[in-house]
């Protein structure tokens, strides 16, 4: 399938959908704000309906300068929804952000799986639930939001072996979130994560929901 044909909000006769508006006024808001997002940073890539979706969460057209998509990300999470594979978040509020219509991909997050005792007390509760997921995240969506130190760790992991099929990177914060985002970058994933210290739940949740409304336009 070629990349015109990959774009979110299209369906056939180029009508756009969003599978999240569950009300005529959500829908004409959502319908209205990627009109503008279109006319600003553009419409040609699945990558720009990305940029596009990620400007609208926060309410600021810079994001779209400042995300980056490494090893083509798209591809990736769209075969991996294809598959129906687990989805991993660092916390709860990316896990209820994330749209569970149109795949059978389920959503976790970390903070729920019991964590080794050991680890929990010497690492945060992020870090440790992505430890204690290690053996299901082959193959998996990792997303994160809010933990670089979560992030950190998962980019440890990949080293060490473990082969997620996509990692969202987009945390926010002075400490280690830059830097948490860099290492992402340097690792041979596909990855979707921003620049700088700016990032957060929004925007990691805004990148997944417009790979799968990519997903549901595809069926």
């Amino acid at each position: 399938m070629s990349k015109e044909s990959l774009h979110p909000g299209d369906t056939i006769g180029n009508t756009y959908i969003d599978i999240g508006a569950d009300t005529e006024e959500g829908y004409d808001i959502s319908s209205r704000s990627r009109e503008i997002a279109r006319k600003t940073i553009g419409d040609k890539t699945p990558e720009d309906r990305i940029r596009q979706r990620c400007s609208i969460a926060v309410g600021d057209f810079a994001m779209a300068e400042l995300i980056r998509f490494c090893n083509d990300p798209v591809s990736a999470g769209l075969a991996a929804l294809a598959e129906g594979a687990p989805v991993f978040t660092d916390i709860r509020m990316v896990e209820t952000g994330i749209q569970k219509k149109g795949h059978k991909s389920h959503v976790h997050c970390v903070l729920d799986i019991q964590a080794e005792t050991e680890l929990s007390g010497s690492i945060t509760r992020t870090s440790a639930g992505f430890l204690a997921a290690r053996d299901q995240l082959d193959g998996s969506i990792i997303v994160i939001g809010n933990a670089p130190s979560a992030l950190l760790v998962v980019c440890d992991m990949i080293r060490d072996g473990c082969k997620p099929a996509l990692v969202i990177g987009t945390p926010v914060g002075f400490v280690n979130a830059a830097e948490s985002k860099e290492v992402l970058r340097t690792i041979s994933v596909p990855s979707i994560s921003n620049e700088g210290t700016r990032g957060g739940t929004p925007i990691a949740v805004a990148a997944l929901n417009e790979i799968i409304t990519m997903f549901v336009s595809r069926q």
